[in-house]
């Protein structure tokens, strides 16, 4: 016991455990996310495939329902402990790559401090999971590499399963790693049978999935095309290479850029290099988002902390000791950097927020909830008994669908009604349903399936945040069917 407390990896699990402290204490700001609330309803009906994504992360929410309730920061454990263990396996990284116990150290604090893993810590998505799988993939191969023991496939095999059952996007780091291997001396492995195991384990992890979308005549495919020709339409797929200089952390960019030309000036882990190259130039010509290959950064991080150690121990006493400070001086603006944008800290509208809310919008979507069923309660508790008895509430985006799923029994509201993603699986209402009171959708939208549409109020949150529930803050009350539900719902499906 006295020896592993005073080893490098009892180290790098209490900065990890520093980290995932610092997510419990801060997770319980603000409220669910809308990503998170469609995450809960599938959560609470699980099956071996969604529209959205893949069934490991609504598995580890329906854990986390049955251990926590729903508890923010309890649902949030598990992205957050992910987040941590993504620090321990940059600093495992460093230590294979020759790295001393300070290197380490750097190393897993350069990956901590992340934008992307910095926010991921705090709101449960299957992006925090599939950070994690993309990272333990590069370690595994790191140790394949050094080791030149053909049998770390299994474990690359076990975290693309993985991978293939949280986010399909591993599919591209994939094809990175396949390609990473032609182009370098690691094309011997392609003659080994543990390759071919590894693929094997893998396919068999994600079997169950693939046959779910078999029967399911491959939606999530219509599903993704639609996603995509949505966010390049809305610009989305803009600034991607603007993006790689900032989503590990701006005071990072050095250190990554020195342990890219690591990796390309070492034969043997030249692999590791194309495996963050080609998957960033895979995703730039597939038009994807900037965050795609953040992941890939923290195998750079780890080489480039290691390069920066070794010239400290090399440098004269007056050098080293100034090449110290600004290293720490870095770590520690990157950690204020990432704190103050993508950590739940500063008060709704305060000044930190405001700048925070510039950066990205992942806080001004946990906003009224809440306020939104009271006011959607207002309208359905109004209605003559008559009405109220074949009333239902159309839900037009997921954050809706599932925050009226969450509290509407809290509200004395009928069950949510949603054609959107995973929620429109659950078949279409039943027949007697023709008052419905909407939100999401606009008069003139609603208009094409019901007779009459009037408006009945406005969805809005107690801190005036302009959010998506902003752009279409109408609430409808609607009668009568244009045509049977069975009908309806066959056109009504949405992907968002």
């Amino acid at each position: 016991m006295k020896s592993f407390i005073k080893s490098d990896l009892f180290i790098l699990i209490l900065l990890a455990s520093a980290k995932l402290i610092l997510h419990l204490l801060t997770n319980h700001q603000y409220g669910f996310h809308r990503d998170e609330l469609a995450t809960l309803h599938d959560a609470r009906n699980l099956a071996w495939g969604f529209i959205a994504y893949p069934p490991l992360t609504p598995f580890l929410g329906s854990l986390e329902l049955q251990l926590f309730g729903t508890s923010l920061v309890g649902f949030r454990f598990f992205s957050a402990l992910s987040q941590s263990i993504v620090m321990i396996v940059a600093g495992l990284m460093a230590k294979e790559l020759g790295g001393s116990r300070r290197a380490q150290i750097f190393a897993a604090l350069g990956a901590g401090i992340g934008m992307l893993t910095m926010i991921q810590g705090a709101l449960f998505q299957y992006v925090a999971f599939d950070f994690l799988w993309v990272v333990l993939l590069a370690y595994f191969t790191l140790r394949l590499l050094k080791s030149d023991d053909p049998r770390w496939w299994l474990a690359m095999g076990a975290v693309i399963g993985l991978g293939m059952m949280t986010r399909y996007t591993m599919g591209v780091h994939v094809v990175g790693l396949i390609l990473a291997v032609v182009l370098t001396p690691a094309r011997k492995y392609l003659k080994s049978p543990w390759l071919w195991a590894g693929a094997l384990l893998a396919l068999l992890i994600f079997l169950p999935n693939l046959i779910w979308q078999i029967q399911n005549d491959f939606i999530s495919l219509e599903f993704q095309s639609a996603i995509h020709e949505r966010d390049v339409r809305i610009g989305r797929a803009e600034g991607y290479l603007t993006d790689q200089l900032v989503m590990a952390n701006p005071f990072m960019i050095p250190v990554w850029i020195a342990g890219l030309l690591s990796y390309f000036r070492h034969e043997t882990y030249r692999t590791l290099a194309f495996m963050y190259i080609l998957p960033v130039v895979i995703f730039l010509l597939m038009q994807g988002r900037g965050y795609y290959p953040a992941p890939a950064y923290v195998m750079l991080i780890a080489a480039g902390m290691v390069g920066v150690d070794k010239r400290i121990a090399a440098a004269d006493p007056k050098t080293a000791r100034r090449s110290l400070t600004q290293t720490w001086a870095f770590l520690s603006l990157g950690f204020l950097l990432a704190a103050a944008l993508m950590l739940p800290l500063a008060p709704v509208n305060s000044a930190v927020w405001k700048v925070a809310y510039e950066v990205h919008d992942n806080f001004a979507e946990q906003l009224g909830w809440r306020e939104m069923n009271q006011q959607i309660a207002d309208v359905y508790h109004a209605l003559p008994a008559d009405e109220q008895a074949r009333a239902g509430i159309l839900a037009g985006n997921y954050g809706e669908a599932g925050a009226l799923d969450l509290y509407g029994n809290e509200y004395d509201l009928p069950n949510v009604i949603s054609p959107v993603d995973s929620f429109w699986m659950g078949g279409a209402p039943q027949e007697n349903i023709d008052v419905l009171i909407v939100v999401g959708y606009s008069r003139e939208d609603a208009a094409q399936y019901f007779k009459s549409c009037e408006l009945a109020g406005q969805v809005s949150n107690d801190y005036g945040v302009e959010n998506e529930e902003a752009e279409l803050k109408d609430i409808l009350l609607c009668k009568g069917l244009r045509h049977p539900w069975p009908e309806l719902w066959i056109s009504m499906q949405r992907f968002m």
